[in-house]
């Protein structure tokens, strides 16, 4: 541990960017450390044909591993919903439609000789344009960002407690075309409007986790006994039920991120949440690389293990690219143009990987 309380991981972290809300980054910290441990233990246990110890952890997470990351990115929406539609869509849509492309590319990269050797050159083709209306891999969370951005603006005049229950009932009704967009928006929307709707009660529910905090941490134990037993007994998936638990999970989260950010613990959780875009967009390489490394060369046996190294793997290799990055000049992978703004940015603003 470093002098100034964080923790120093490959020379990676620092202190915290002024004006950051320090809950909210350990949230979203825990929201995408299970995001990458998701991809990592199902990828394992895919190519693997076994089940680990870490599979129990991804099961537990998944009525909430979503719903609290949308839920969060919904928080400080009512602040800048009514910036004119210029600036807004320069912020809400262009910043995130300029990293889908560029990382979907990448990712398309390295991908596209097995797509080429599995049914031809033009049969990879087709899949990269599929990839622009039918979101690629694990990059489908920032293009349904953009889309709820836009249709919460366009329906902000609307009265919000008939748009919250009707995205309460598409959500429970596990709707399943098969198609990424349809299907996300219905499961999802419903969560990043209530960090929209509710942000005021989620900030509150905060400061009364950090004023008694004992409380607190008897209310997560009783949500976690809770989320795993319908977990286990198998009903966490019905109507109803996946919406309580996917928002008393985000809730959950919340109290987590305050608790830690209270006694100012795991500090690394809040530096990978402040950079939580850098992770989701490049976990993908260190993951697939070192998942191969150790599948094939057989280092380690247990599934496991496997998995967990995988997922750690994954997070920090991100973060290391992000810096390897930064450091050869390639910014661009991280942070957006000047050339694909389409509105003015602020004086002195600098760009944050992070938002």
């Amino acid at each position: 541990m470093t002098t100034n309380g964080t923790f120093a991981v490959a020379g990676l972290t620092k202190p915290a960017a002024p004006g950051r809300v320090d809950w909210v980054d350990y949230a979203k910290g825990i929201c995408i450390v299970m995001v990458v441990m998701m991809h990592s233990v199902l990828g394992v246990e895919l190519a693997a044909g076994g089940t680990g110890f870490m599979h129990v952890l991804v099961a537990f997470a998944k009525p909430f591993r979503m719903p609290d990351f949308f839920l969060i990115s919904g928080l400080f929406l009512s602040v800048v919903i009514d910036r004119d539609w210029r600036t807004y869509l320069d912020r809400k849509v262009v910043h995130f439609a300029y990293f889908y492309v560029l990382w979907v590319t990448i990712q398309f990269g390295f991908k596209a000789p097995a797509f080429a050797a599995e049914g031809g050159w033009a049969h990879a083709g087709f899949l990269y344009i599929e990839s622009f209306y039918e979101p690629f891999g694990t990059l489908w969370f920032i293009y349904l960002l953009p889309i709820f951005f836009v249709v919460t603006k366009a329906t902000r005049n609307w009265p919000p407690l008939l748009i919250w229950s009707a995205l309460a009932l598409l959500e429970s009704a596990h709707v399943a075309t098969g198609w990424t967009v349809i299907d996300e928006f219905c499961a999802r929307f419903v969560y990043f409007y209530s960090g929209y709707w509710f942000a005021q009660s989620v900030f509150a529910l905060s400061d009364r986790a950090r004023a008694r905090p004992v409380l607190a941490v008897g209310g997560l134990v009783l949500w976690a006994l809770v989320d795993g037993g319908l977990v286990y007994a198998g009903y966490s998936e019905w109507p109803g039920i996946s919406l309580a638990l996917g928002l008393s999970g985000a809730c959950a989260i919340v109290i987590s991120g305050t608790l830690l950010a209270r006694a100012h613990w795991l500090e690394f959780l809040r530096f990978c949440g402040e950079h939580s875009i850098v992770i989701y967009l490049a976990f993908f390489l260190p993951m697939a690389a070192t998942r191969t490394l150790l599948l094939h060369t057989g280092l380690i046996h247990d599934i496991g293990t496997i998995s967990l190294v995988v997922t750690v793997v994954g997070v920090v290799g991100a973060l290391a690219i992000w810096r390897l990055a930064l450091k050869a000049g390639a910014n661009f992978l991280f942070e957006r143009p000047d050339a694909f703004w389409i509105a003015p940015k602020k004086a002195g603003r600098v760009l944050q990987a992070a938002k």
